[in-house]
């Protein structure tokens, strides 16, 4: 719609590591590229951390662990937290018991999630640290024109708490 493609925020889809569905796996896993889950995991699966990392969980895969990749498809069982950076996408037969954070989120009909979902905005940007404040302005001694001594102290505060006071020395 409006000119752009529905894909335009996918990666490619090329499955460069496969566990099958006979297959099951205890321990954690680090991946690059595409990983596709048609067994089961039991562990952590978190990606090397490129931006184009998918991991797919099939209808006939489930994990159980936290998952961290930027993109994450789901269409199995997962019992853990999904953490994606970008993209998580919950297909019909998606059956997810933890908490979902997300940059962006497609769910079809169907999909259960039982936890919470979260959106995960921008990295919050760190604040330039604040001045250093100049020291506090010792009062200073003055003189009036009668020639009576006296100290002159100024407080700067918002407009309408600013006081001047001035003191007999």
């Amino acid at each position: 719609m409006f000119g752009s493609s529905k894909n335009a925020n996918r990666p490619t889809m090329s499955i460069d590591t496969l566990v099958g569905a006979k297959t099951k796996i205890k321990g954690d896993i680090s991946f690059s590229g595409g990983f596709r889950v048609d067994g089961h995991v039991v562990g952590t699966v978190i990606s090397d951390g490129a931006p184009d990392a998918v991991l797919t969980i099939s209808d006939q895969g489930s994990v159980e662990g936290e998952v961290r990749a930027p993109h994450v498809i789901i269409n199995g069982v997962m019992k853990g937290d999904v953490v994606a950076s970008e993209r998580v996408e919950l297909a019909a037969q998606a059956r997810v018991h933890g908490n979902v954070h997300y940059k962006v989120l497609e769910m079809a009909a169907g999909a259960q999630i039982t936890g919470r979902v979260v959106r995960e905005d921008e990295p919050r940007k760190q604040l330039p640290k604040p001045e250093a404040k100049p020291e506090a302005a010792k009062p200073e001694a003055a003189q009036s024109e009668s020639g009576a001594d006296f100290a002159l102290e100024a407080k700067i505060e918002p407009k309408d708490k600013s006081k001047l006071e001035a003191k007999r020395v």
